[in-house]
């Protein structure tokens, strides 16, 4: 297919995809309508994370401070501003500490780069833990002013949008290019001319500002909120698995991952919650090792090639 082509097939997708999640609130449960935006909240992490750190292969471990730094946010100023605004602030917060944050850190790569920006996340939830105990006396916000549920689901179901969206944008985009340039060879992407540092903290940012939006629009859900709930490590963790398991390379990829997980969260973490890490664990070491692409490099061809080496295999081990 020509570029041309794959840009309609993917809106095509994306705008049924958005007509189906627009019609769950009218005929599904209020258990179908917890799962679906559960499931959208995923999908909109994972796919931002992706679409930085899957180009330019940086593991970023911060999404869980962005989250958290967009829940505060809405949390602080809901009673006095608007719901779109208070969503749209904690993401330009969210992104202006990415800035800062990426400035600091984004010269490093691999290990280091994954470590420091986990240790950043745990410092900004222990810097407000102590801010909010030595400052207001009391540690969390009890959530007052909250908007209706459907209008959590379409904000969180915009975002979802937005961030696929802006996938499919990015990628066509010079600034894309840019970005994957960096995840191939960032020195001879800097000897091409382009400026690595200015494209990779853009990119961290634009990902932070996604972070801090679903952080914001997401904290309605808790009547009290606390540094322990907003920046729970889990958050992050489970994005990054997410977006690996499904193919961080790819668009679609993380989606795909975000309904899987979502439906084996529901299924089994509150009735078997060791066997929902195990199967986390499980899908993890069985991409790494069968599908590196992730579970949207899936083909026919793809279990025509399994059942062939394991024929192959089963031969070997009884002529052997």
């Amino acid at each position: 297919m020509n570029d041309r082509t794959l840009l309609t097939r993917d809106l095509l997708v994306l705008l049924a995809l958005t007509g189906w999640a627009l019609a769950i609130p009218h005929y599904g449960s209020e258990f179908v309508l917890s799962l679906a935006l559960t499931c959208l909240m995923y999908i909109a992490l994972s796919s931002s994370w992706s679409l930085f750190c899957g180009t330019t292969r940086y593991l970023s471990l911060a999404t869980a401070a962005f989250f958290g730094i967009g829940a505060y946010t809405s949390a602080l100023v809901l009673e006095q501003a608007s719901w779109l605004s208070a969503v749209g602030l904690g993401a330009l917060i969210a992104a202006a500490v990415a800035v800062v944050m990426g400035a600091a850190v984004l010269h490093l790569r691999g290990t280091y780069f994954a470590v420091l920006t986990f240790g950043m996340t745990e410092l900004i939830r222990h810097a407000l833990t102590y801010f909010e105990k030595q400052v207001t006396g009391t540690v969390g916000r009890v959530l007052v002013v909250v908007p209706e549920g459907d209008t959590v689901y379409l904000t969180v179901l915009t975002l979802a949008v937005l961030a696929l969206a802006t996938s499919i944008v990015v990628r066509r985009s010079r600034f894309g290019l840019a970005l994957v340039g960096i995840g191939a060879d960032e020195q001879r992407a800097q000897t091409l001319g382009v400026n690595t540092r200015l494209a990779k903290i853009g990119g961290f940012a634009l990902t932070a500002a996604f972070a801090g939006a679903v952080g914001a629009a997401m904290s309605v859900r808790w009547t009290y909120i606390d540094p322990t709930t907003v920046f729970n490590p889990f958050i992050g963790f489970q994005t990054v698995l997410i977006a690996l398991i499904g193919g961080a390379a790819t668009l679609w990829g993380p989606l795909i991952a975000a309904i899987v997980f979502s439906l084996l969260a529901e299924t089994l973490r509150l009735q078997l919650p060791q066997l929902y890490m195990m199967s986390l664990g499980l899908l993890l070491i069985l991409c790494v090792l069968y599908l590196p692409g992730g579970l949207a490099s899936l083909r026919w061809s793809t279990f025509g090639g399994w059942w062939r080496d394991s024929r192959g295999w089963w031969k070997e081990q009884r002529h052997g």
